[in-house]
């Protein structure tokens, strides 16, 4: 096989070498989605008892954590 002129050829397939910088509109985006799905679970879920609101928030994270990871 010859050498290609751009590097080994699955240098391009995966992740980028240097890390990638999100920007703040990701950030924003993520807290308003966590807080947003925080709130939504809270109202399904009926009163605000401890075990309901630890799960509004533990949902609202989640979905909050993913779409900051996701957002690139």
């Amino acid at each position: 096989m010859s050498a290609s002129p751009l590097g080994r050829p699955l240098d391009r397939l995966g992740a980028p070498l240097q890390r990638l910088k999100r920007s703040r509109a990701s950030l924003v985006g993520g807290i308003a989605c966590g807080g947003g799905t925080g709130v939504l679970v809270l109202l399904l879920l009926g009163g605000p008892s401890l075990l309901h609101i630890a799960v509004a928030l533990a949902i609202g994270a989640a979905l909050g954590t993913w779409v900051r990871l996701a957002d690139l």
